[in-house]
């Protein structure tokens, strides 16, 4: 076995002097963040919704806000822990009085989702403003309504005041206003790699095994659904060849196409329990899956551990975020409601 396993690599290291492999990974449809901050700000910014750093900081202040939930226990950054892989970590998401996630879904990483076609599994929000909306409002996550949310923010005058900073004095704190502001934090919420830096030009970038790995994901397939800036991110047919062993697991059957949003293999050694019920927490385990119902491929172990090894090189480097000083409450601020 170990004398096999020496020989497909020579031979895949000798396949990757015979082609471009950077060449060939663009062919595939792989794209890497651009090094560029000018031209990542054209990919991220939003026109109706443009980026500046008063928005950013403030949106970031708003993150990590319990008291927009009816609770005042959960903040985005409970479902979405950035100390992490930008998710929670569980196969179902928690939420007020500790409801599951009716469908048994798993949270998504908001890391690198401005890069997203379309968010939740379902597709049906177009971006990270709209998508904002929804969670603080779902019973089962934070339970609130739009009134508590924009009765708590306008109840701190440190609040009211950063609004006017950030839009201008005549600004107008309702909900949309509030979940575009989180939504402009999400946005930069940006994590380059090795994987980007090697697509950008640096050979150096990705270690030779990274690199064969990459070789692998190609040849097996993997970049028909994963692919794009996200390596993911956009609506695809699920159980094409077969059915995923744990379907009965919850009530998601995509949307009324029976399409679901490609998850980003973005930071993906960090966020398991994988796919949208998460029920695999190896991602070997979950590679093979993906080979026999996505596929028809019975992908090997040694196939498995090549591409698995190309996933470390999409590691990213996270920015250092810290966290935020939240403003003191007043006698006018919504009480928390645990009921």
């Amino acid at each position: 076995m170990y004398t096999k396993t020496l020989v497909t690599l020579a031979f895949t290291a000798t396949s990757l002097l015979a082609s471009n492999l950077a060449d060939d990974a663009k062919k595939a449809g792989l794209a890497p963040i651009p090094n560029s901050t000018t031209e990542l700000l054209k990919l991220i910014d939003n026109p109706k919704n443009p980026i500046t750093p008063k928005k950013v900081e403030l949106g970031k202040k708003l993150y990590f806000e319990p008291r927009i939930s009816k609770s005042g226990l959960i903040s985005c950054n409970t479902c979405h822990n950035l100390a992490d892989g930008g998710d929670d970590g569980l196969s179902a998401a928690v939420g007020h009085k500790w409801s599951v996630n009716p469908h048994h879904l798993g949270s998504p990483t908001v890391y690198n989702a401005v890069f997203f076609d379309s968010q939740f599994w379902d597709g049906r929000d177009p971006d990270l403003e709209k998508q904002a909306q929804g969670p603080i409002l779902a019973a089962p996550e934070m339970a609130a309504t739009k009134e508590h949310v924009v009765k708590t923010v306008t109840s701190i005058p440190e609040y009211v005041s950063d609004f006017k900073s950030a839009y201008g004095d005549g600004v107008n704190i309702n909900y949309e206003k509030i979940t575009d502001t989180i939504a402009t934090f999400e946005r930069t919420l940006v994590t380059p790699s090795a994987f980007d830096d090697y697509l950008n030009g640096n050979e150096n970038a990705m270690t030779t095994a990274q690199k064969s790995g990459l070789k692998t994901f190609i040849d097996t397939g993997c970049a028909t659904c994963h692919n794009g800036i996200a390596l993911g991110g956009a609506m695809n047919a699920f159980n094409i060849t077969a059915t995923y062993k744990y379907q009965n697991i919850g009530d998601f059957k995509g949307d009324k196409n029976g399409m679901v949003k490609v998850p980003t293999l973005r930071n993906i050694t960090q966020t398991a329990p994988y796919f949208h019920n998460g029920q695999i927490w190896s991602l070997k385990d979950a590679i093979k899956e993906m080979g026999r119902i996505q596929l028809g491929k019975k992908i090997s172990d040694l196939e498995a551990a090549s591409i698995e090894e190309f996933l470390t090189a999409l590691d990213g480097r996270k920015q250092d975020i810290s966290m935020p000083k939240l403003p003191a409450s007043t006698i006018q601020t919504p009480k928390p409601n645990i009921k």
